[in-house]
């Protein structure tokens, strides 16, 4: 009979401001054939796990063992005290994608990936995108971190912890408002009349929608694309030749756009609420 367990290879560890993290060898009848790596999750706390680095060697796949690892880790996560526990997988781990699903891993969001030309595309007529306003900037923020976190509570973060979450998340993002280096706030405007907004980052080797929406009144006329095609012209511009965003599930209209604009997954996140 094979026995599947998790041996610790070490102490567990305790950081300063409460996370917990440990990282165990996945072993049958004793023997090594893999790891993973728990921690609490250092954005939503300690009530919050994530399974990382879950591998198991190439001999031993597909006879079940990541199942029994996965499970017998958020076993672990349960006698920390987590409510919830979250997985990462890369949309090419295809095997990784049907395991968490198999497990009752339910997908959140996604994050995106588009390789870019080396020249700019064009808007359509008479679109045109302009630097945001200080005047516009307060509003705008003050509804970005409300419906980032009404996004979160969507998809099973409890609202006090969403709130802090889109808090958090705009204060790193945006140390210095619209004035943070490597960052784009951009207004679209359709023969003059403001449309849409776009926050983009071009930090670091690849550039970053952080948000985009076409305001309310006019969707459904094709500014969610040329907002779009504005974030892949300021990237170019910037010197950038690759564009990344996030979508939370259940946004069809965002996903159909940005797959017929030919932005493709690269990674999924995940959930499961530990009963």
């Amino acid at each position: 009979m094979m026995t599947t367990t998790l041996r610790p290879t070490g102490p567990l560890q305790h950081a300063a401001d409460g996370a917990l993290s440990r990282h165990f060898q996945v072993c049958v009848n004793g023997r090594p054939v893999g790891g993973v790596r728990l921690a609490t999750d250092d954005l939503f706390g300690p009530s919050v796990a994530r399974i990382d680095e879950l591998s198991i060697d190439e001999p031993d796949r597909g006879r079940g063992r990541g199942t029994v690892a996965a499970l017998a880790a958020e076993e672990v996560a349960r006698g920390w005290g987590c409510e919830r526990v979250e997985i990462t997988v890369p949309a090419a781990a295809g095997a990784a994608v049907r395991l968490a699903a198999a497990l009752g891993y339910v997908q959140r969001n996604r994050r995106m990936r588009k390789r870019l030309g080396d020249m700019p595309p064009e808007l359509p007529a008479g679109s045109r995108g302009r630097p945001m306003t200080e005047a516009e900037f307060g509003p705008w923020v003050e509804k970005s971190v409300k419906d980032y976190a009404r996004s979160w509570i969507d998809h099973g973060v409890p609202a006090a912890a969403a709130r802090a979450r889109s808090e958090r998340d705009h204060a790193r993002a945006l140390p210095d408002g619209p004035a943070t280096a490597d960052t784009l706030l951009s207004v679209l405007e359709h023969e003059g009349t403001r449309v849409g907004t776009l926050w983009l980052s071009v930090a670091g080797d690849r550039a970053f929608v952080y948000d985009v929406e076409a305001e309310e009144r006019f969707r459904g006329r094709g500014h969610g694309r040329a907002l779009m095609l504005l974030a892949e012209a300021q990237t170019v511009a910037a010197g950038q030749r690759a564009l990344a965003l996030n979508v939370f599930a259940g946004n069809t209209p965002a996903e159909r756009l940005y797959a017929s604009l030919g932005y493709r997954p690269v990674e999924y996140s995940l959930y499961k609420n530990l009963l």
